[in-house]
């Protein structure tokens, strides 16, 4: 094993031993009860916190939205989600919590996964350029990568802002799992005034004519909609996915 725990194996491990303590054995300086992100991961601003959400909860069930035909299990425990891909800093912070009480869920895994700036989804290259085929045509794993919960809800993900592509409007893909059960399948949405902004500046703008947006988009909810604001050169993204365990 490398310094990176699998996803399936931190799934397979609850009930054992904590999450974080799984993390720490591997040796991954991003262990969820540190909230610590190393510098090589690029992170200049400080973790999400409890408080920071705030205005990130509506204390409903989270919206089901299909998974979509780019969806491959990474199977990488990782904070950083980047690699090579260039744009906008994301700092997403997903809050995971149980729909009946509203408390949070710590160790839940949150999995999360999106195209980049020019649309492509890593695995499906040739498909999302229009290729024809919706099976795997690459070995890139780019944007794509889980985070356990700690013991606020909180997993927490360093990206790049999303590009669009022909049909949809601007998205994030996400699943919420615990104990081997996907509780939740959702999409998470960003907003016109943001996405003007961002989309502004290269390499996004290497991408004009965009066709759709929320209001034309036929699977957008408004409860999936990212609570964002600019934090110097860099977005944050929150949202607080309420569930249901039974």
């Amino acid at each position: 094993m490398d310094d990176k725990l699998s996803r399936r194996g931190a799934l397979g491990a609850f009930g054992a031993v904590t999450f974080g303590g799984l993390l720490a054995a591997c040796g991954d300086d991003a262990a969820p009860t540190a909230r610590t992100v190393p510098p090589s991961e690029g992170a200049t601003s400080p973790t999400f916190t409890a408080a920071d959400f705030a205005s990130a909860a509506r204390c409903e069930v989270a919206t089901e939205s299909i998974e979509g035909p780019y969806y491959f299990d990474v199977d990488a425990i990782r904070r950083d989600l980047r690699e090579d891909r260039e744009g906008t800093v994301l700092r997403l912070g997903i809050r995971v919590r149980d729909a009946s009480s509203c408390e949070p869920i710590e160790n839940a895994i949150v999995d999360v996964w999106h195209c980049d700036a020019l649309g492509l989804y890593s695995g499906f290259e040739s498909a999302s350029t229009g290729g024809g085929s919706s099976s795997r045509t690459d070995d890139e794993t780019y944007l794509r990568g889980a985070q356990a919960t700690d013991r606020h809800g909180i997993s927490e993900f360093t990206t790049i802002y999303p590009g669009w592509y022909p049909g949809r409007t601007t998205h994030i893909h996400a699943k919420v799992h615990l104990d081997r059960k996907t509780l939740l399948t959702t999409q998470l949405y960003t907003t016109k005034d943001v996405d003007a902004k961002v989309y502004a500046d290269p390499p996004y703008d290497e991408d004009p004519g965009r066709d759709a947006f929320n209001d034309s988009d036929g699977f957008y909810d408004a409860s999936g909609e990212l609570t964002l604001a600019f934090a110097g050169d860099e977005v944050t993204g929150l949202i607080t996915l309420d569930v249901r365990q039974g």
